[in-house]
């Protein structure tokens, strides 16, 4: 087994475990050092893997054992603990692509081009690549210039990736009047526009609903992201914002905006009976992983578990699209 690859299939398990991030970064680490080593038949036989700095004894168990033709005890064990949901399995084959991603343009943790040949590799035919809006800073949001800049790497990866497909998108914020934290001219060059409330998300429930409902009814969104704004993992939680759901989701029925069933472990939103009252509103849906790195990528089993559980259709889930369906005028 080639050790550079264990390592990375490592890294990307722990990731889709929502492990520690240094962990996972360790073993990337390791993959990247053993990419470039010249000696490492010697190094193995000699046991001096460890000599080298960024790689310690676990990892260095790891490409011993990988190099020695064996599969790392590390990476056996990650293989038995795959959780992944028994439902929404025939929905998840459905699935072509993912509206919803991040890169370390930023706040995810890779490259544009490992996000992208990650997704490729799960099966993926495209992803969207929605990295932040200017005004999230905290999340290194991408001012007009930096998105530009990105839309050119995009066109040069997909040159090299064809016939897989980056499309260019946003996740854009939602600001307090319902407008949106990017100039118009530059979203409507864009593929694929999340619009998601990221402030102010404990405003009254009427001023909430219009500043959705003004949001929905630009015609450059797309995708409406994590719409109640909750957290619900273990180390961070947070209530659901307050709104008129029901308006809202006739909104997006209305504009023709996805409904998005956000598959990350610590939001799962909307929760079950939203997703049951947008379906029969008669929305449409986009389950998305939220990838901020390439294991999270294989967090759209999670949603499509939850579609799956309320009787979402798969021909309402626009990324079960092809690339050239879902960016078609609308």
């Amino acid at each position: 087994m080639d050790a550079a690859r264990a390592l990375r299939e490592i890294a990307f398990r722990l990731e889709r475990a929502d492990a520690p991030t240094y962990r996972v970064r360790a073993f990337r680490r390791a993959a990247a050092i053993v990419d470039e080593l010249p000696d490492l038949d010697e190094r193995v036989a000699s046991g001096r893997l460890t000599a080298l700095e960024g790689i310690g004894r676990t990892t260095a168990a790891v490409i011993e054992q990988a190099h020695r033709g064996r599969t790392p005890e590390y990476l056996a064990r990650l293989r038995s603990e795959v959780d992944v949901p028994e439902r929404g399995a025939q929905l998840r084959a459905a699935l072509r692509g993912d509206c919803h991603t991040h890169s370390d343009w930023s706040d995810g943790g890779s490259p544009i081009a490992e996000m992208a040949t990650t997704a490729r590799d799960l099966g993926h035919e495209w992803i969207a690549l929605t990295d932040h809006s200017p005004r999230l800073k905290v999340a290194r949001g991408l001012s007009a210039e930096r998105l530009r800049e990105q839309l050119r790497v995009v066109d040069e990866l997909n040159q090299r990736l064809a016939p897989f497909r980056i499309l260019t998108g946003i996740e854009v914020d939602i600001l307090s009047d319902g407008s949106l934290d990017q100039e118009a001219e530059l979203l409507a060059q864009l593929d694929v526009v999340v619009a998601s409330v990221h402030s102010e998300l404990r405003m009254p429930a009427a001023e909430m609903t219009r500043r959705m409902c003004a949001a929905v009814a630009d015609p450059h969104v797309d995708v409406l992201g994590h719409c109640t704004g909750r957290l619900i993992g273990a180390g961070k939680k947070r209530p659901q914002s307050a709104f008129d759901a029901t308006a809202v989701f006739q909104a997006c029925r209305d504009h023709g905006v996805a409904v998005e069933i956000n598959s990350r472990p610590d939001r799962l939103d909307p929760p079950r009976e939203l997703i049951r009252l947008a379906r029969d509103i008669g929305c449409l849906f986009s389950i998305d992983s939220d990838a901020h790195a390439p294991g999270q990528l294989d967090w759209l089993a999670h949603g499509c578990a939850r579609a799956e559980e309320c009787g979402v259709p798969a021909e309402r889930v626009i990324n079960t699209r092809t690339a050239d369906e879902l960016t078609a005028p609308r």
